[in-house]
């Protein structure tokens, strides 16, 4: 799903992964984390892709929200396991985006 309701200025956190070969119990990790995020004070929405790299972007209305997300008890729970287990190598940036425009054929 595209989110197309969002008004800047707002802040996307983008987490682009590389897999290991163990991925045993990860998406159902990665479902458990999106229904968190979903309950977090000052999330917007998310947008994520999979093949060979994965992209997950999560939007937010401040920094304050990211922060308190990064350091939420379960999401680090879960970073601790990805970096042990799951992942191979992970990017992630912070950009405030504060110009959009889309395009939907009816």
């Amino acid at each position: 799903m595209i989110e197309d309701t969002l008004k800047p200025p707002y802040y996307a956190v983008i987490f682009t992964t590389q897999l290991s070969e163990n991925i045993e119990g990860y998406y159902e990790m990665a479902e458990k984390m999106d229904e968190l995020a979903k309950k977090q004070d000052g999330y917007l929405g998310v947008e994520s892709a999979r093949s060979d790299v994965g992209i997950t972007v999560s939007y937010w209305k401040n920094l304050e929200a990211i922060t308190n997300w990064k350091n939420n008890i379960e999401h680090t729970e879960a970073r601790d396991i990805g970096r042990d287990k799951w992942y191979k190598k992970y990017q992630l940036r912070i950009c405030k985006v504060e110009r959009e425009y889309g395009f939907e054929k009816k």
